[in-house]
């Protein structure tokens, strides 16, 4: 079985002149707790004819990835002069106003946002953007089949994680260094013992519902 070329989306529009094609992904999407985050990354089309730096070795999906390759990939691709990068946040606060979906978009659009000027093209993991603000091809397991989007997913990731170990070191007693925020069964047992705290989304059930009965 021949590799996967993990440049092929990005080759076509190489050739077509669009030298600065950016990987836009997002993490966080499904937690009970804190923001969303999006990352956007373009990486140079000469690592598709030389390949990807040995420090990238095995660049992947995230979700894929050990928490010490996660930190590792981070701290070479926010290092790397070759690699334009934005990541963006956006608060449980604001999801509640605007909902997750919504959300991820604004998340999404201000990552892209710090990467001037704006790329004429992106690689959007899963389904298309209505609202994104640059032309965009959408991948579905795109974080799996791009480099340019697995990037994206690191920076996002390791990004969202940070900001969970920051919360965990505020409230303790959720144990968002163990979950980051999903609704695992202590996560739940922690919100039935506690209530929510400042960074629940309170418009997600099983919050919602659990809120109403405190009150």
């Amino acid at each position: 079985m021949l590799p996967t070329d993990r440049f092929e989306f990005e080759r076509p529009l190489w050739q077509r002149g669009l030298t600065r094609i950016a990987g836009v992904d997002e993490a966080g999407r499904g937690p009970l707790a804190g923001p969303v985050v999006a990352a956007a990354a373009i990486l140079p089309p000469r690592w598709a004819k030389n390949g990807l730096p040995v420090e990238l070795a095995g660049l992947n999906d995230s979700k894929q990835l050990t928490e010490t390759q996660r930190e590792n990939f981070f701290e070479f691709i926010t290092h790397c002069p070759e690699i334009e990068f934005g990541v963006a946040e956006v608060s449980a606060q604001v999801i509640d106003v605007i909902n997750i979906l919504e959300a991820t978009h604004r998340a999404m659009n201000e990552a892209l946002g710090k990467l001037q000027p704006l790329p004429p093209h992106a690689l959007v993991d899963g389904r298309p953007v209505k609202t994104l603000r640059v032309p965009q091809t959408a991948i579905v397991k795109g974080d799996a089949r791009s480099y340019s989007i697995a990037a994206a997913s690191v920076l996002a990731k390791v990004t969202r994680d940070r900001l969970m170990l920051a919360a965990h070191a505020r409230w303790p007693e959720y144990a968002f260094a163990e979950h980051k925020g999903y609704g695992t069964a202590k996560h739940l047992a922690a919100i039935a013992q506690h209530g929510a705290c400042p960074i629940h989304r309170m418009t997600f059930a099983p919050l919602k519902p659990a809120e109403r009965k405190l009150l």
